[in-house]
């Protein structure tokens, strides 16, 4: 299973949605995903891909981790794999 494939079925569990009907444009509030859903979210990337997402749920703006989309958040995913790796 991809990235792409884990990180969409993490977000969908979250949703309480089927991963197909994950689109990578999606906004976690397209989702219906909430702040506290957004922390579970990342609590299960985090264990998921056993790596450390930066982000603070009290400031999300001022994150390095972007979870503006579906993609957004795949992407940073992979960089954090990608820097745990080098």
């Amino acid at each position: 299973m991809s990235v792409e494939q884990r990180v969409s079925r993490i977000i969908a569990d979250q949703a309480m949605i089927e991963p197909s009907d994950v689109a990578l444009t999606d906004t976690m509030q397209d989702l219906g995903i909430d702040s506290m859903g957004l922390v579970e979210c990342i609590f299960a990337l985090e264990e998921e891909f056993d790596i450390e997402v930066p982000f603070n749920a009290n400031e999300p703006d001022k994150s390095d981790f972007d979870i503006s989309t579906v993609a957004s958040v795949i992407a940073g995913v992979e960089g954090l794999i990608a820097r745990q790796k080098g």
